[in-house]
């Protein structure tokens, strides 16, 4: 029991003595820390104490320099000031000696002012003084002076007209050639009757008259049908056997021509199998259209032409003019052309290319007003061609002056297939006749010496007696000349009026 006392009482003693020894030694360790602390406290302080002083002086020197900088910029705006202040001076100065040049100037026109209106008074005192002295001397009035003076300029009013027409027709071609000209129409109302009727009128052939009133229908719907469908005019008259389509579109034309011959060979003439038959036509021209297209093209040699140009090609073959179909007359031209290319040493290809599309325009010239030749330019010009072959085809009837040698061919080469022998059908007679009626309107003017119709009435050669007719009477005379043949003729394009004056001087020496 002792013994267990004891050694109770040596755990007691053990643990208070280990109790004053860890108390002792933390005690020491708090100490540490606390001197430790104050030493981190204290070198922190002369640390921050060192940071601030050296940011005092970094202020202090960025404060120094933007204080520099600010004198700087304001002895430069105050040199600014001063140098706009010395400018506005300087204005104001000159401003000032403006306004007394002004003011003295006004003063002088002031004076003259005063001047002018008395010596305007003195001038109309003076010729008021000067007529009444002239009347007293010539014994006539102003009015009887006026109309002697009149009666003396009346023959050279022409020659004064002439000239100013002259002056204005030069000062407008030099501003860009704006010179207003008249454009002859193509229409086919311009053509002669006789060709006329020939190349805008079909004629169906009908197995019997009864069909007439079948094609008429009840109450006229089966003819005004067909004839809204395609376009163009049906004529049923006492003609035996016989119905006539009148169109100036011959592409209409022939639609309406299939339409009619499929309608009275089936048998069945409706509204609804118009429409059918006629949709069938279209699409069969349409394809002969391409077709006839795409072989002239192979015909000639002439490839990569745009498919608008190959479809309007083709339309040529349903155009004549004057019985000669255009599109095998193109490829006459065509041909024509690169054999004389050929012969001169050219490359052909251009000139077959400008020869087979020189008259395009000829198949929608019925749509558009102008001369065929311009019209199948633009036409030509909108695909892309080259401007030489759009020259070539607007310059083929002289629209405009030739300019390449290529554009020469194709004239020569286009009057060489239109005047061949058969190629175009026109009664002597009445070629006879329209040249006889251009030199009789060429000769019923005053001064005509002589005229020549020449290139198959296209052109009309005046001459003149010069000592009657002066250059300026000229001018004149050639406007009237082609204001009456518009005025009393029908014809197909234009006709060139030309006045030609030649005056001669010969003496011999002795």
């Amino acid at each position: 029991m002792d013994a267990i006392i004891w050694i109770v009482v040596g755990l007691v003693f053990g643990l208070a003595f280990g109790f004053v020894v860890s108390r002792y030694i933390m005690n020491d360790r708090v100490k540490r820390a606390a001197d430790d602390a104050d030493r981190l406290v204290k070198d922190a302080e002369k640390q921050a104490e060192a940071t601030r002083k050296e940011a005092m002086l970094e202020a202090k020197d960025k404060i120094y320099e933007m204080k520099q900088e600010a004198e700087k910029e304001a002895r430069e705006r105050h040199r600014e000031v001063k140098d706009l202040e010395t400018r506005i001076l300087q204005r104001e100065e000159i401003v000032d000696r403006r306004v007394e040049s002004l003011d003295s100037r006004e003063h002088q026109l002031s004076s003259r002012a005063g001047q002018v209106e008395r010596r305007s008074k003195e001038l109309e005192s003076a010729m008021e003084e000067a007529q009444a002295r002239l009347e007293q001397l010539a014994s006539m009035t102003s009015d009887d002076a006026r109309q002697e003076l009149l009666a003396r300029v009346k023959g050279d009013v022409v020659r004064e007209s002439a000239a100013i027409i002259r002056e204005s027709e030069a000062a407008t071609k030099a501003e860009c050639d704006k010179k207003s000209r008249e454009i002859l129409s193509l229409a086919i109302q311009r053509v002669a009757a006789d060709h006329t009727a020939e190349s805008t009128v079909s004629t169906v052939h009908i197995p019997s008259d009864e069909l007439k009133g079948r094609i008429i229908g009840r109450e006229g719907r089966n003819i005004r049908t067909f004839e809204q469908l395609t376009g163009i005019d049906l004529i049923i008259d006492d003609t035996p056997e016989c119905v006539t389509i009148s169109s100036f579109d011959p592409v209409r034309r022939e639609i309406g021509r299939i339409t009619l011959e499929n309608l009275i060979t089936d048998g069945r003439i409706h509204p609804a199998r118009i429409e059918e038959m006629f949709n069938k036509a279209t699409a069969l021209v349409e394809q002969q259209i391409q077709d006839a297209g795409e072989q002239a093209a192979f015909d000639a040699g002439v490839h990569d032409l745009h498919h608008e140009l190959i479809k309007t090609l083709g339309r040529l073959k349903f155009r004549t003019s004057y019985g000669q179909n255009v599109l095998k007359h193109s490829l006459e031209v065509s041909a024509l052309a690169g054999v004389m290319a050929s012969e001169l040493g050219l490359d052909p290809t251009q000139a077959k290319r400008a020869g087979l599309l020189h008259d395009l325009g000829k198949a929608v010239d019925h749509e558009i007003d102008g001369p065929h030749a311009v019209i199948g330019a633009d036409l030509a010009r909108r695909m892309n061609e080259s401007p030489a072959i759009v020259h070539a085809i607007e310059a083929h009837h002289a629209d405009v002056e030739p300019s390449t040698i290529v554009a020469v061919l194709v004239q020569a080469a286009d009057a060489v297939s239109a005047a061949r022998p058969g190629a175009r059908r026109e009664t002597l007679e009445s070629y006879i006749k329209r040249l006889e009626k251009l030199e009789t309107i060429a000769n019923s003017h005053k001064g005509v010496e002589r005229t020549y119709a020449m290139q198959a009435g296209r052109e009309v050669r005046v001459m003149v007696e010069p000592h009657e007719i002066s250059d300026a009477d000229a001018i004149v005379l050639a406007r009237d000349i082609a204001q009456q043949i518009e005025d009393e003729m029908e014809y197909p394009g234009q006709i060139k009026v030309l006045v030609i004056r030649e005056s001669r001087s010969v003496d011999y020496a002795k």
